[in-house]
């Protein structure tokens, strides 16, 4: 049965993102107890009873002229006419608000079926509460408590059953909690990972939204608008990719506050989990030494760096002969490194970061076969032999990425094991994908 699309809607701060962790059983969205933490919609998958449901978390939507809510709010109804079913939380502490009473003439203005659901129900002594909002006009409220997980199997019944039932399933039901199913593992094995970093401001969640063809990350011209990782799968020509668009990071010096602790430390681990990791970089600020941290954070996790110079259009021609300098000299340790000059506001240049990518992958996966790898060691130091020692031979011990052991009869001196790694990147296509090198004594 095809999945079933679930998006959750409601007020700022009445616990949409708690109930988003708590059905699909983890702590996937930042949550804290104040308002508009979220602003972009997050997906995650969760099986119950035998069925799959796709289930959105979304920004808090709010009838508001101020900029940066209306676009909060004009992502939330986008995604309200994509859904199958919403689900529209209200606070029973709190009671009616105006602000609930606009999320309900919005839902009833849209041909989508609505499930009323009353949090922070958190005991039988405040049930009694829940009827008031009958008079939203979506029937019987369903009380529950995502906090403590109160009803939360019985809401996954009550949507189940809301959306065609769970038929000859049932059977299989398993007694565990919500989100103990996932997505095909075929699937999500086969899935490229593509992690898009860079410092606040710098342009991520515009190149997110324009490589996944939808707007999913609120874009404005604020530093620290993103606030959680956001992931999309999209599929392509050569399989599906999952793309990760992460908060902005700066010093950990300015991580007073909770929600950007946790929207740094999922940044690194998003960092740590890619096949791929996309570094974007203002070009109209330029390399800055937070970049430089932030590339060596990505290479010590070992993955491909893929160097994004995004608003490139908005430089003049002295400016990018600067900035080009500038690279070269501020990012020389991260070896093969080739930018790419884009706007991901005009979507100018955009197109070639798919094929980088999967370069990148290529290369992070080599294979050399013993004998090319020997014949290649045997022609470099005819050529330029080393200043003392000798390469008897070689072998490749592993790939992801590519490790190879050095024999030799001395040390080797590090200069040049760097020109042998620069030569071994050009002969092989190897790029900027990280490149280790053993060095082992044989008498």
């Amino acid at each position: 049965m095809k999945p079933v699309r679930i998006l959750i809607v409601g007020r700022p701060n009445v616990g949409k993102s708690a109930l988003f962790n708590r059905l699909v059983s983890g702590r996937i969205a930042v949550v804290e107890e104040r308002e508009k933490v979220t602003r972009d919609v997050k997906d995650a998958v969760t099986t119950w009873r035998g069925r799959d449901f796709v289930i959105s978390d979304s920004g808090g939507w709010l009838d508001t002229q101020d900029r940066l809510d209306r676009k909060v709010s004009e992502m939330v109804e986008r995604f309200i006419d994509e859904t199958d079913l919403v689900l529209f939380v209200v606070d029973v502490r709190a009671g009616i608000t105006g602000e609930d009473l606009a999320v309900s003439r919005l839902l009833h203005r849209r041909a989508v079926p609505v499930m009323l659901v009353a949090n922070k129900v958190d005991g039988a002594s405040q049930e009694a509460g829940i009827w008031e909002f009958l008079q939203l006009g979506f029937g019987d409220p369903i009380p529950v408590s995502a906090i403590h997980g109160r009803n939360s199997g019985e809401l996954l019944d009550l949507i189940g059953e809301a959306t065609g039932g769970f038929g000859e399933a049932e059977e299989e039901e398993s007694t565990g909690s919500p989100g103990d199913g996932a997505v095909d593992a075929d699937v999500v094995s086969t899935e490229l990972k593509v992690a898009i970093v860079g410092r606040q401001n710098a342009g991520k969640s515009t190149l997110f939204n324009r490589m996944v063809g939808q707007e999913r990350s609120v874009v404005y011209d604020l530093p620290g608008t993103t606030v959680d990782t956001v992931d999309t799968v999209v599929m392509t020509e050569d399989g599906p990719i999952r793309f990760f668009d992460t908060a902005g990071l700066r010093r950990r010096s300015k991580y007073a506050e909770a929600t950007e602790y946790y929207s740094m430390v999922r940044t690194l681990a998003a960092i740590d989990a890619a096949d791929v990791s996309i570094l974007v970089i203002d070009a109209s600020v330029g390399v800055t030494g937070w970049d430089q941290r932030l590339a060596e954070r990505i290479d010590a996790a070992g993955s491909p760096l893929v160097l994004v110079m995004n608003k490139w259009d908005l430089l003049g021609e002295e400016q990018r002969l600067r900035e080009n300098a500038e690279i070269e000299d501020r990012l020389a340790f991260i070896n093969g490194l080739t930018p790419i000059r884009v706007s991901a506001r005009t979507g100018k240049g955009v197109h070639r970061i798919l094929p980088v990518i999967y370069e990148a992958k290529r290369a992070y996966n080599t294979r050399i076969s013993t004998a090319e790898l020997n014949r290649f060691i045997k022609e470099v130091q005819s050529r330029n032999p080393p200043s003392e020692g000798k390469i008897l031979y070689a072998v490749q011990g592993a790939a992801n990425p590519p490790t190879f052991t050095l024999f030799s009869n001395r040390p080797i001196p590090p200069g040049y094991l760097r020109f042998l790694e620069n030569r071994m990147r050009e002969k092989f296509g190897l790029g900027s994908t990280p490149v280790k090198l053993r060095v082992r004594r044989r008498d």
